[in-house]
């Protein structure tokens, strides 16, 4: 796992390197401390120790899956999750939905959609 060091932490769990830095290096610019993992494993294991203000999961990932989004909610509750998976269909969006996930998205991830999304689950109601 790496860091930058700002306040907000965001939990960002993608086990494809390219689009983890990708997607690190965007949303750094939005003043959020990065927190990466490359598998489920590691994500739960942060969120036992820490509670990350957001979480942004791929879905078909090493120990991913929903069985691995249902833990997370369990570990990890109020923690809004955005879920992301290349390999999505109507079904898989409403079983991610029926689990708590506050976000759901496609890959190909426009990140302009994405950060509108950050922005917004991170913005007081």
């Amino acid at each position: 796992m790496t860091t930058t060091e700002v306040g907000v932490v965001l939990l960002l769990a993608e086990d494809d390197a390219d689009m983890r830095s990708l997607l690190s290096d965007e949303l750094s610019e939005m003043g959020l401390r990065i927190v990466e993992a490359a598998n489920g494993d590691e994500v739960l294991r942060y969120t036992v120790d820490h509670k990350p203000t957001l979480i942004l999961t791929d879905l078909r990932m090493p120990a991913g899956g929903m069985e691995y989004v249902s833990r997370l909610r369990k570990s990890a509750p109020g923690v809004p999750i955005i879920l992301m998976t290349a390999f999505g269909d109507a079904k898989t969006k409403s079983q991610a939905l029926g689990l708590g996930v506050a976000a759901y998205f496609d890959k190909p991830v426009r990140v302009s959609d994405l950060k509108l999304k950050v922005q917004e689950l991170l913005t007081p109601a």
